[in-house]
């Protein structure tokens, strides 16, 4: 009876979740070649092709797609059993704060195999403006904070870069409206970017909302009322990102820093470095359309 092996199914994951070779390596902490290796002796172990290789995109065959749904099952069991029968004495509490618009999707892999390899320790995470967490790791609140910053402290270091967007309604006019009309939470870090930039460019604006509430200002952009500013991975289906032009200047790029405690649990440095490598393996986002 022939077995799957955990190795070339984890790198099968990898591929699919990451989108490519290139980037499932990055996490993996393995050269190309290798996974490369490890998805051929899978294929040739079932005789199967699992790849799409006529196509320039990663893009699973039905056998492929059939076997990832597997290959997720086994290697959750695989993990939670290594975990549960040879886990460290490592308990306790690591406290992580994280912006609410970049939580998703990285932050929820990186809990999930957090918790896999350290069960016994709880991870409380924190949602908040990157302001209120910055005070909150200053004061000891918190042993690990990310933050959406135009630049880097020291103490910090960037995991990657995402660009900021202006965001409307779907196929809404706000932006072409003069004042133009903004609406932003009180606390959010966008929102001097975004004023400087429109007093550079000489363009007219008022507040029409400034409000602690998410919701709030998320209706209110979504009724084509006012415009916004978000990350360009975070932005909601009933919204969509407005190309910098003649009408609005460009809102450049955030980076995505971490920050964490010095001196303090030995659990901070892998949480970090499992941080590290799930941004690293995020796929570049996709173009948006032109205003």
């Amino acid at each position: 009876m022939r077995n799957l092996d955990i190795t070339t199914l984890r790198a099968l994951v990898a591929v699919t979740d990451h989108g490519g070779v290139t980037r499932a390596a990055a996490m993996l902490n393995l050269t190309q070649s290798a996974v490369s290796m490890q998805i051929k002796r899978l294929e040739e172990m079932l005789g199967l092709s699992l790849f799409d290789r006529g196509n320039r995109r990663v893009s699973l065959t039905a056998s492929g797609e059939q076997l990832v749904r597997y290959a997720r099952r086994i290697l959750a069991l695989n993990d939670e059993a290594i975990g549960r029968l040879t886990e460290d004495l490592y308990e306790g509490e690591l406290r992580l704060g994280v912006p609410h618009d970049i939580v998703y999707p990285v932050v929820p892999r990186v809990l999930k195999q957090f918790n896999a390899a350290y069960p016994r320790v709880n991870v409380n995470l924190r949602s908040s403006s990157t302001m209120k967490l910055r005070e909150e790791f200053a004061r000891g609140e918190v042993d690990l904070i990310l933050t959406t910053e135009e630049g880097v402290d020291d103490g910090s270091e960037t995991l990657t870069e995402m660009a900021l967007r202006w965001t409307g309604a779907p196929g809404g006019t706000s932006w072409k409206r003069r004042p133009l009309r903004l609406a932003f939470c009180t606390n959010c870090i966008f929102r001097p970017i975004v004023l400087r930039k429109l007093e550079q460019a000489g363009i007219d604006w008022e507040m029409a909302v400034l409000s602690e509430d998410d919701r709030a200002v998320e209706a209110l952009v979504s009724a084509d009322l006012a415009v916004g500013a978000l990350l360009e991975d975070s932005i909601p289906p009933h919204q969509e990102a407005i190309e910098p032009g003649n009408a609005l200047p460009d809102l450049g790029v955030q980076k995505i820093n971490l920050y964490a405690r010095a001196g303090g649990d030995a659990l901070i440095d892998p949480l970090s470095d499992m941080l590290r490598q799930g941004f690293f393996a995020q796929p570049a986002p996709v173009s948006l359309r032109m205003a």
